[in-house]
């Protein structure tokens, strides 16, 4: 009997001097490279992808307290993926298979549809649309409540910048955004704060000796509307991610005793809400019976 990869089939694209690899198994981007530079810290065929690799999250981001939360009245237990805090950790569909629906050398569609369960009894379609072009590697996914009742929903996406040949501690860091959500010992948002000097990443920061695993908000955008995220190494070349102004939420971590992870790149997180948001609502979406929501992001190397 031949056994599928853990990462499932795999779907290879290439434009120019752009190449990537997209996983069956949580519509994942297993490699993204330019020029042979990795974008993203690859991770093999045959391996569990490490730390969420790649992975898409929904239909929430994040963690969710206690796997417990009420909607419509209604209380609602979802498995606590994440023991030791006590958490539902990034949803539901990282660790599924997402079959192909269409595709060609530079593009590729891949589909998943969420059946109900106790925890969380609606069926959502996720389409996830991945394209490379001159301009990196663009993310599209259109979601739909296939259910007859409104479902709480969130999502977000778990791509490792990688570093290029050097140590994270040698690279420096922006994030476009204002704010920092601060978080209990469990790691779930208890407000928010205004940054200030060097913790202040609209301007590149080193990395040096810093630990991150916290949500950004209040964004910041350039002309075209974009908010980034950029890991610049010292060969001058920068891993660099953006999302548009359907998610205004970035989640930065710099992996820190985490295995086979443990400071080798920098997950930048776009988002469309915090954690524990099926609690809080905050940011959180209402997706009406039969309506779609949309989001897009990319990355590129810089």
């Amino acid at each position: 009997m031949n056994s599928p990869a853990p990462s499932g089939r795999q779907h290879t694209l290439a434009h120019g001097a752009h190449r990537a690899t997209i996983a069956e198994v949580g519509a994942s981007v297993r490699t993204y490279a330019v020029g042979g530079r990795d974008v993203v810290l690859p991770f093999a065929e045959d391996a569990l992808a490490p730390a969420y690799s790649g992975a898409v999250l929904a239909p929430w981001p994040n963690r969710l307290r206690d796997g417990q939360y009420t909607w419509e009245g209604t209380e609602h237990q979802v498995p606590v993926t994440e023991p030791d805090r006590g958490t539902a950790l990034h949803g539901l569909v990282a660790h599924v298979r997402f079959e192909r629906v269409t595709g060609d050398d530079a593009s590729v569609t891949l589909r998943h549809d969420l059946v109900p369960t106790p925890g969380y009894p609606w069926s959502l379609r996720l389409d996830v649309t991945y394209t490379l072009s001159d301009a990196g590697l663009r993310v599209h996914v259109v979601t739909t409540n296939l259910s007859g009742t409104a479902a709480p929903y969130g999502i977000g996406f778990h791509p490792w910048l990688s570093p290029g040949d050097a140590a994270v501690d040698d690279c420096t860091l922006r994030v476009d955004a204002t704010s920092q959500v601060t978080n209990d010992e469990r790691l779930l948002p208890t407000g928010t704060r205004p940054l200030a000097g060097a913790e202040d990443r609209r301007t590149p920061q080193p990395l040096a000796g810093v630990a991150l695993d916290d949500a950004f908000v209040d964004v910041t955008r350039d002309a075209d509307g974009l908010s980034w995220i950029v890991l610049g190494a010292p060969d001058g070349h920068a891993a660099a991610m953006w999302m548009d102004g359907t998610m205004d939420t970035w989640q930065v971590c710099t992996g820190d005793g985490i295995p086979l992870i443990d400071r080798r790149g920098v997950a930048a997180e776009p988002m469309s809400c915090i954690a524990d948001a099926f609690r809080t609502g905050e940011r959180l979406v209402r997706l009406e019976p039969g309506a779609s929501h949309e989001v897009t992001w990319g990355m590129t190397l810089v």
